[in-house]
């Protein structure tokens, strides 16, 4: 196998996930033309889910890019070996980048930072095939950095790239209401069912199912959650906007507000880190009295 070989076999698979969820677009669409409820809604929402690609395609374009390049530089001047592109390390690349994945998006979720991105992707009130690709503006950035131990473990970038893409590729499919429960599927694998608890903000489902390809870990480290009524989709609090500047940037102004009125810098660095609605336990002469 070839650098070359495995890079093509990436972009066919996204493709074929793309054509998957461009058939499921165009009966979702049929559907919500077809019922006639809350079309316009459902057709707005779809423009401000796109639109969040103009910031995100920017980032891709001149940070990631640099980003990607030193991957390059890493693997060959910092790691001392290179594993072989075979039917096994592309197994075992597919398999790491999965659970890299759960990890880097169960974090996205715990860290305020963090979540100022991802946030975006949970931010609309519907659930179709146009919420997959609402992105935070630098929600890849984290992506780049927690893939990065994969290159110390020797894999080749192009190995990397094959897992990142394949497991994002294959969620595009998820985002949808048109395909129930899957049978036994539904015990390995992510699915429809399973994405859609993810994206409830309803409390039973809240911060469940983080799983890409796979549901195992999330079942292995206890953030598995069952579909049951349907979900509340969106985030906890209310918010729906329609202005593309705001759902970009929805979680920025409270952090900024938080993080200047932090009375110390350790508290500062908490609202940075800690989960977001974190707030600090203070006594009651530092909080502020009435006509302060």
């Amino acid at each position: 196998m070839t650098a070359n070989w495995i890079s093509e076999l990436a972009t066919q698979i996204d493709e074929a996930f793309f054509l998957i969820g461009g058939a499921i677009l165009l009966i979702e669409i049929a559907e919500a033309l077809f019922k006639r409820d809350h079309v316009g809604k459902t057709f707005m929402e779809m423009l401000i889910s796109a639109s969040t690609q103009i910031p995100y395609l920017l980032v891709e374009t001149l940070i990631l890019t640099l980003g990607y390049a030193m991957y390059y530089v890493i693997a060959e001047t910092m790691v001392p070996w290179t594993l072989p592109i075979t039917w096994w390390t592309v197994a075992a690349v597919l398999i790491l980048a999965d659970i890299t994945y759960y990890w880097e998006h169960r974090v996205a979720h715990e860290v305020r930072l963090l979540w100022t991105q991802h946030a975006v992707h949970h931010s609309s009130r519907d659930y179709n095939m146009v919420t997959g690709v609402r992105f935070g503006p630098l929600e890849g950035v984290w992506s780049l950095v927690a893939h990065l131990p994969l290159i110390f473990l020797g894999f080749a970038p192009e190995l990397v790239f094959f897992g990142v893409i394949v497991v994002l590729a294959y969620q595009t499919w998820l985002h949808t209401e048109l395909i129930g429960k899957l049978g036994p599927l539904e015990w390995v694998l992510n699915t429809p069912s399973h994405h859609r608890v993810h994206h409830g903000s309803d409390d039973k489902y809240l911060d469940k199912n983080y799983g890409g390809i796979t549901i195992i870990w999330d079942r292995i480290f206890g953030t598995f959650q069952i579909e049951e009524e349907t979900p509340r989709y969106g985030l906890k609090r209310d918010f729906d906007s329609k202005n593309p500047l705001v759902v970009w940037f929805s979680e920025w102004p409270a952090l900024i507000r938080d993080f200047a009125g932090a009375q110390s810098w350790s508290e500062a660095w908490a609202y940075l880190v800690k989960h977001p609605g974190w707030q600090p336990a203070r006594k009651p002469s530092d909080k502020a009295q009435p006509g302060e």
